[in-house]
């Protein structure tokens, strides 16, 4: 590696070294376009802090940017940025603080139930998808991870086509490590194209914020398609954190 090429990374690294800038990073990857009043709130700055700390990831590449009339919005750059923040939050070291209230602690346990990630399904979830596609052989792993000729005729049969896949510019399947997890869960084309699919079929619907939920219809019919028993996908309860403190 050229003297260039260490300082192009260690730039990279200096953008995601600020909290603020992390945070709103964490915040953009539920795909969605915000705006940067959105953010500041969001991570508790001032609205001119939050420009100038978006203007360094828009000038870094891993934001993009559009404006329409006086608002201003941010998104990320592609899911290849996404895929980079997910990882680095996968090993990120230090644990999350516990939640102090039972509304927090509902809202954190939704989240690493099921969750977006970018544009695919994260979380146990996320991760229970990744394993049974492995299991029922959809997917292969013995030279690299592939989708199978077998994975193909499930796909059909799913109502998932993967020649649109194939020519895609990004990779059919693609590892992602799970930061709740700390295992991986799909990402790729064919990743985002089972978490839309899963909801055009009204297997899964929108939670707050990233937070997927499965339907009452959807639990069975995901579970019959993974050949897994329904009580698999069922999330964990959430437990009562006790009194609130002031």
């Amino acid at each position: 590696m050229t003297t260039t090429d260490g300082r192009a990374l260690a730039g990279l690294a200096a953008l995601l070294a600020d909290p603020t800038r992390a945070s709103f990073c964490l915040a953009l990857l539920d795909g969605r376009a915000w705006t940067a009043g959105e953010l500041a709130r969001r991570a508790g700055v001032a609205p001119s802090t939050a420009s100038d700390h978006l203007t360094r990831l828009v000038r870094g590449g891993l934001l993009v940017q559009e404006r329409q009339g006086r608002h201003r919005y941010v998104r990320l750059a592609g899911p290849a940025v996404a895929q980079l923040v997910e990882d680095l939050a996968g090993h990120a070291p230090t644990p999350p603080v516990p939640p102090r209230t039972l509304r927090a602690a509902s809202a954190g346990a939704a989240l690493a139930y099921a969750r977006t990630c970018y544009d695919h399904l994260a979380g146990r979830l996320g991760v229970l998808l990744h394993d049974a596609l492995l299991d029922r052989g959809v997917l292969d792993r013995s030279g690299g991870l592939a989708l199978t000729p077998a994975g193909v005729t499930w796909l059909a049969g799913l109502g998932v086509p993967v020649a649109p896949l194939r020519a895609a510019r990004r990779p059919l399947v693609r590892d992602c490590l799970d930061w709740t997890e700390r295992r991986p869960h799909l990402a790729g084309a064919l990743g985002a194209a089972l978490c839309r699919r899963f909801a055009d079929l009204g297997w899964t619907a929108s939670g707050t914020g990233r937070a997927v939920r499965l339907t009452p219809a959807g639990r069975p019919a995901l579970a019959a398609a993974l050949g897994l028993d329904p009580a698999a996908l069922a999330p964990p309860p959430t437990r009562d954190t006790g009194p609130a403190r002031a």
